[in-house]
Parts: C-alpha cells; sequence; structure tokens
C-alpha cells in the first residue's frame, strides 16, 4: 500500500508525504524558470515525479506491485515497480466536482447497474435505450459448437485442443467464402493469436482463406499495425476483400472504425477474460472486494464481456450500415453470461441464434446479406421513422408539454 511504501521512504531517506506531492509541481517550476524545451530528454525524471506525486496524494485506491522478474521468464532477473490505480472514482471526480450536471453516454454501459457502484456516484436518471433502426441491419449470433458438432470454447482446458483450433478455422473459412468485402476477427490475447494462426498454418486452412480474401494480422508495434490497416481498407476497397485479426483490448478493438465495407462480419473468439494471475488485477479485485462489496467473478465477467462488446461494435458504425456478429465460444449461450452484453445487442439477438453449429452460421449469414441487399427506404416513412425534420422535433417538444 501507498501509506507504508511512503512511510518507508521516510524513515530511510527523510522524504515525508508533502514533500512528495509537490514533486510534480516543483519539477514542473524548474524546468520553466530553466527555459527547457526539449521535455523528451527529461521523460524518465517526469515518470519518476509523477510517481512521487500520485503516492504522496492519496492513501487509498492505489498498490504499490513489485514484481522481482516477469512471469514468463523466472530465471531472468527483470525488477518492475508499477504504481497501479484500482479505484475509477478517483479519475471521474474532479468532473462531478467541477460540473452540476454529468451525462454518461456509451453503446458499452451493460450492465447499468454497475457503473454508479465502480465510479462511486447515485445517479439522478439511469436509462437504457434501444436503438432507433429502419430495419433489422445487424445479426448477431452465439456459435457453441462447429460442424462435427464439437463445442468452441478458449477455456484454458480446451483452448489448444485440436478439435476447437480445426472448427474455428472451418468457420472463418466458410464465412470468407459467403461474406463480402472485410471480415475483422478478434482474439482474446497475442499469443493465443499467434498459437492459433501457426496452427492453422500446419493445417492448411490459412492458405484455403487466403484463396478467398488476404489477410492482415494486428501487431503490438504500432507501425506495423498501421500499415496492415491501411492495406486491409485497400484490399476492401479495390473489390479483392480481406480479414483483419485483431486483439481484445488491443489498439484496434479500443479506436478503430470498420464501418460500411470494411466490416460486413465480425467474429469474437472466446470470451476475453483478463489474465486472471496478474498481480494487478488480484489487487484490484481485492479492492473493489472490500470497498464496493463487488465479487471477484461479477467484475470479471463484466469487463470480458463489455471488452466483447467493445469488440463487435467496431462493424455497425451508423444506420445505413449492416453487419453480422459471431460469439464463437459455448459460454455466451449461458445466460448470466450473455445477459452483461448491451440492450442493443440482445435485442437482435434471436433465440433461434443462440446454440448454433457452423453450417447452421453461414446459412443465416447467407440470409442475411440477402435480405440486406435489397433496396430500403433510407428516411423510414413506412411506420419506422428514425431521421426527425426539425417539424417532428417541435411535434414531440409539444407533445411532451402537453404530457
Amino acid at each position: 500500500m501507498p501509506v507504508s511504501f511512503v512511510a518507508s521512504i521516510h524513515s530511510q531517506a527523510g522524504i515525508d508525504q508533502k514533500m512528495l506531492r509537490f514533486c510534480y509541481d516543483r519539477l514542473h517550476s524548474l524546468m520553466m524558470t530553466l527555459e527547457i524545451t526539449d521535455t523528451d530528454e527529461f521523460m524518465h525524471i517526469q515518470t519518476i515525479c509523477d510517481f512521487a506525486t500520485l503516492i504522496g496524494t492519496y492513501t487509498r485506491g492505489f498498490s504499490i506491485i513489485i514484481e522481482p522478474y516477469d512471469d514468463r521468464m523466472p530465471d531472468i532477473r527483470d525488477p518492475v515497480i508499477q504504481l497501479s490505480c484500482h479505484d475509477a472514482s478517483l479519475a471521474i471526480r474532479p468532473v462531478f466536482d467541477r460540473f452540476e450536471t454529468v451525462v454518461i453516454t456509451s453503446g458499452t454501459l451493460s450492465p447499468i447497474d454497475l457503473y454508479p457502484r465502480l465510479l462511486n456516484f447515485n445517479p439522478v436518471i439511469s436509462r437504457s435505450f434501444t436503438m432507433s433502426l429502419t430495419r433489422d441491419c445487424i445479426c448477431p449470433m452465439v456459435l457453441t459448437r462447429g460442424s462435427d458438432q464439437l463445442p468452441v470454447s478458449t477455456k484454458f482446458d480446451m483452448r489448444s485442443d485440436p478439435g476447437v483450433v480445426r472448427n474455428y478455422g472451418r468457420l472463418l473459412l466458410e464465412m470468407a467464402s459467403a461474406v463480402p468485402d472485410g471480415i475483422v476477427c478478434f482474439f482474446v490475447s497475442y499469443s493465443y493469436m499467434d498459437g492459433i494462426v501457426n496452427s492453422w498454418h500446419e493445417m492448411g486452412i490459412l492458405q484455403d482463406i487466403m484463396q478467398h480474401k488476404l489477410v492482415f494480422i494486428e501487431t503490438p508495434d504500432v507501425v506495423e499495425t498501421t500499415l496492415a490497416l491501411d492495406n486491409y481498407r485497400k484490399a476492401c476497397d479495390c473489390g479483392r476483400g480481406a480479414i483483419f485479426f485483431s486483439v481484445a483490448r488491443g489498439k484496434v478493438a479500443e479506436g478503430i472504425d470498420f464501418d460500411r465495407h470494411y466490416g460486413r462480419l465480425v467474429i469474437m473468439f472466446g470470451v476475453p477474460f483478463q489474465y486472471t494471475l496478474s498481480r494487478i488485477l488480484l489487487a484490484r479485485l481485492e479492492y473493489l472486494r472490500e470497498t464496493f462489496q463487488i465479487k471477484e467473478g461479477d467484475f470479471l465477467t463484466f469487463d470480458a464481456l463489455r471488452q466483447a462488446a467493445q469488440c463487435v461494435g467496431r462493424v455497425i458504425r451508423s444506420k445505413a450500415d449492416y453487419g453480422m456478429m459471431i460469439f464463437a465460444d459455448k459460454r455466451y449461450s449461458r445466460h448470466d453470461k450473455r445477459s452483461k452484453l448491451p440492450g442493443w445487442i440482445l435485442s437482435h439477438l434471436h433465440d433461434a441464434h443462440l446454440n448454433l453449429s457452423t453450417d447452421m452460421a453461414l446459412h443465416i449469414a447467407r440470409e442475411f446479406l440477402r435480405r440486406m441487399a435489397q433496396p430500403y427506404d433510407k428516411a423510414g416513412s413506412g411506420g419506422k421513422k428514425t431521421l426527425l425534420t426539425e417539424e417532428d422535433l417541435e411535434n414531440l417538444a409539444q407533445d411532451g408539454m402537453a404530457m
């Protein structure tokens, strides 16, 4: 905890909490006085001052985690000291203090009742709205098994099973042959993506997929990923079609849109749970349990399903757009997992689409694409009006005043 860490610094170096708290301000003042413009040269000392200011300011909501080595290479000493924030309410509190009215809105605020507990506030109004669409332009599906009826999942005891790897590959191959333009695939981690792509290459599945579409892969390197995205879009634009392999919690999952022909299908391979042996995650789970009485299982499921919704939401970015979403893991068929998905996905997730095999999902995909290819009224005059004129808004306002 920061309190004991600050106490040990005080006893060994004579630096108290107040001195630590003003490290950032003093360094900033010094650099301004000396008129230093090349701040990159002082990045490391700025990091140390930021660290010192945070541990001097907050006594709760943070943990100091010292790791003597990387778990993946325990024989090599590589000590790392990390300051981990477990309390999201610390970040949002200045906003609440400064403004009288705060509106928090997002397509992934689900389940909506957990956010006030995590952010430590009492909402005056809490509402969840459905999407107003002129047609059913999103088609979510839960795929639980392959064409050979073997269940598919990225659970630790199943993820390396050759049957699961083969069924995931056959799913992508079948979809690549039927879905036009761009397909985006999300995996639970970089290591799992590397392993499954290598297995597909050895099985010959990757070569079969590339007969239909080009394949591009996200890497931890920003420049490589940017180049891959650019070429992916070029392949979609020229009609060749492409598949983009990405990772949940990665750069692409957080901020890149695959609207229109850049994303007609997104496949979420598995449930993107965090690495449960992470010291940072374990410390955060302990803090949430003791402070907000949030159970470990509830938070892990909430976090994983929020990430899954974030990934599949990349595919639909406007009312004129359309796309399919496949949740490829048998665990999504469980109500306690599925119910954590946002309402706009659940409202389109029909019971008939909850327990599909690869061939059933392929049939539904073809039917959906055929339906989306038909002409439709974008203004929605046929009873489902979503583009409102100024006159419509005035009428709504008058109706609201009359109530």
